[in-house]
């Protein structure tokens, strides 16, 4: 797992990023994605998407490519299980999460939060922990009408070019949500500028994580006395 402490940060190099359909990344942790490989361009990401058949496996491969077109490399996956009944076929998306782990050695995981009430969202995210249990796990929110929204502890500040580039890929790229009652970017943007309060960003605005494991290095390296 990655490890905090006073010795100074070590750099996250290597992501994965897994949501259950095919909007989600970008509305969890777009903004953070554009932020991290705008600014290391080192950075590699693996992008994972499950629930994506048709044409959302279309505007899942958009959204994908514009979010990381300045990573280092970008591995984008995109699964066709069916929308909202990922429980009911809990051992094949099992399956592919013991595959993916056999291929990808992240440092930083991305993955929907326990709290999520939608069935597929937590899934996903059981099926996180259960298979990188060595890692560094955030967890990305995602407004909607069940009015599930928690109380995340980890910000990510976002300028204003990320925030406008997250709102412009998702008005653009996902046609099939804009009839979607709470498919709004107003409901986007208003969550980040919520979640920037929060955490007094400079620019007002931020993503939020729930992070409920970490390891923090108090007198160097572990194991060193």
């Amino acid at each position: 797992m990655l490890q905090l402490g006073f010795e100074g940060h070590a750099p996250v190099r290597r992501v994965l990023a897994v949501g259950a359909h095919s909007d989600d990344l970008e509305i969890g942790c777009g903004g953070t994605i554009l932020a991290l490989t705008r600014a290391h361009p080192d950075v590699t990401v693996h992008w994972v998407v499950l629930a994506a058949p048709g044409a959302r496996g279309d505007e899942a491969r958009r959204g994908a490519e514009v979010v990381l077109a300045d990573a280092a490399t970008a591995a984008v996956e995109i699964h066709s299980f069916r929308d909202g009944y990922l429980p009911h076929t809990a051992a094949e998306v099992k399956d592919t999460f013991e595959e993916l782990k056999a291929r990808v050695e992240p440092e930083l995981v991305l993955t929907h939060t326990r709290d999520d009430l939608h069935q597929d969202h937590r899934l996903v995210c059981e099926l996180t922990w259960n298979t990188f249990r060595d890692h560094l796990v955030l967890e990305y929110e995602i407004p909607k009408w069940d009015g599930d929204m928690g109380r995340p502890n980890l910000y990510v500040p976002l300028d204003e070019s990320q925030v406008d580039a997250k709102l412009a890929l998702l008005a653009e790229h996902f046609g099939s949500q804009r009839e979607k009652h709470w498919y709004d970017v107003d409901v986007f943007r208003g969550l980040m500028r919520i979640r920037g309060m929060e955490c007094r960003a400079s620019s007002g605005f931020a993503e939020a994580f729930t992070a409920r494991k970490l390891t923090f290095a108090a007198g160097g390296k572990e194991g060193v006395s």
